[in-house]
């Protein structure tokens, strides 16, 4: 069986509506770029306020990786 190897990469992905679009946002654009992507670990979910505490979106970091080509 031949060996592989994997990056890990951090994105932060935001949404009006919910963490999961946010999560689904920033996996959306990283496969625009990355190819063979692997998993997506949703690391913190947090909110942006405005200067009132009305939630302006939802954010999503997530750690993804992908078969690291050399």
């Amino acid at each position: 069986m031949a060996e592989s190897v994997y990056k890990v990469i951090e994105l932060i992905g935001t949404s009006k509506d919910s963490w999961e679009k946010a999560a689904g946002a920033a996996v959306a654009r990283a496969g625009k770029s990355l190819r063979d992507l692997r998993v997506a670990e949703v690391v913190t979910l947090d909110l942006q306020l405005d200067a009132k505490g009305k939630v302006e979106a939802y954010r999503a970091k997530l750690k993804v990786s992908f078969k690291f080509e050399g």
